[in-house]
């Protein structure tokens, strides 16, 4: 019994030696628990507030303030901006750059104090349906309390009479809030990530392992030379890739795609090779396939939780949303969702497409700088 402990003990400092001596696993297997938890602690919210509004406010008085102060005080709504005409209001809300859109009309204080029952407007981008359900659901309140403290005296309402004002809600892009025209569209660009960034990192420490690598580093072929023939196939397997899913996305889920096209095919051709340089980079960091499917969950598992493909990116601490504008996912699924769903032209994409642009230039810099040393 002595000597099988003894054995049983000396295999166990073995492999806490070994462990040790694999920095980089030994530092996944600490920093992957404390991340998730600090991801699904602080950064997720299925509630989101203080979303992205914009105004058309066609009268000044004092009716029309109050409504525009209730909405900020009941926390989800940030009145960003005051549009001019309803043209720049339109703008704003298909470019992405505002979640909601409220329109108060010319004639609002005159029919309130009449008795009209007139309308205000609240335009929604339900694009992502649990990014404005929430918000929905509280502008129910909105008239019966934004003009409680107004409506005295000579203008009061007379009890049991309607509200003094109506809320008509136009849910633009998902009218019936279906959450598959969100998801499925999404899924294009983690499944890139997963299957691109994987098999690009496993590609190259494969022949490391096989010793084939030493090969290549023998010849005189450039850094970049072989950067570009390693992930040239690549592309055509991202492209084909992203066919498929879009071929699915109508035939099975009837996902809308309502034009757009000329952005989704720049911001796809920037994605795919801004996934496989973020792999190869990988692979000149990971020695073994191991580390690399490692480094590569690293990056898939915060592509999942903070570029608003499973929760809603308005939602989540500002904090949050800078590391999220970092990942290439966040932007790749903006363009994916304003093309598709939105019809966005190019003019609105234009700082996603920045962004990738940046991102592959960066990534794609700093993979060849380390892939130099090596061949040194």
């Amino acid at each position: 019994m002595r000597g099988f402990l003894d054995r049983v003990f000396a295999v166990l400092v073995k492999e806490f030696t070994q462990l040790t001596r694999d920095r980089l696993t030994y530092a996944m297997i600490l920093a992957v628990p404390v991340v998730q938890l600090l991801l699904f602690g602080y950064a997720i919210n299925d509630d989101p507030h203080h979303l992205p509004t914009a105004v058309f406010v066609q009268d000044d008085g004092r009716f029309s303030r109050s409504i525009l102060s209730a909405l900020k005080q009941s926390g989800y709504f940030d009145l960003k901006d005051s549009a001019r005409s309803p043209a720049e209001l339109d703008r704003l809300i298909l470019n992405g750059q505002v979640q909601f859109a409220v329109t108060i009309p010319a004639d609002f204080t005159r029919r309130v104090v009449r008795r009209d029952h007139p309308q205000i407007l609240v335009e929604a981008d339900a694009s992502d349906p649990a990014a404005t359900g929430s918000a929905l659901a509280a502008l129910a309140a909105l008239p019966d309390q934004a003009l409680s403290h107004d409506l005295l005296g000579a203008v009061a309402q007379p009890a049991g009479q309607a509200a003094p004002f109506e809320v008509v809600v136009h849910r633009r892009y998902n009218p019936e809030s279906i959450t598959a025209y969100n998801v499925v569209p999404g899924l294009l660009g983690i499944i890139l990530s997963l299957t691109l960034v994987l098999m690009t990192a496993l590609a190259v420490t494969r022949e490391r392992e096989r010793g084939t690598m030493e090969s290549l580093l023998a010849t005189p072929i450039r850094p970049i030379e072989v950067m570009i023939g390693k992930l040239a196939p690549y592309v055509l397997v991202g492209v084909i890739q992203a066919g498929m899913i879009l071929v699915l996305a109508r035939a099975l889920f009837d996902v809308p795609m309502v034009g757009g096209w000329i952005p989704f095919a720049i911001g796809l051709l920037l994605f795919v090779i801004a996934s496989l340089s973020l792999g190869f980079l990988i692979s000149t960091v990971a020695r073994t396939q191991l580390q690399a499917m490692q480094m590569s969950f690293f990056y898939i598992m915060p592509s999942l939780l903070l570029s608003g493909f499973m929760f809603p990116f308005a939602g989540m601490p500002r904090w949050a949303q800078v590391l999220g504008t970092v990942i290439p996912v966040t932007h790749f699924l903006r363009i994916v969702r304003g093309s598709l769903l939105r019809g966005e032209g190019l003019g609105g994409s234009l700082p996603s497409l920045g962004a990738l642009a940046v991102f592959v230039v960066v990534i794609s810099s700093v993979a060849i700088a380390r892939y130099r040393t090596r061949l040194d």
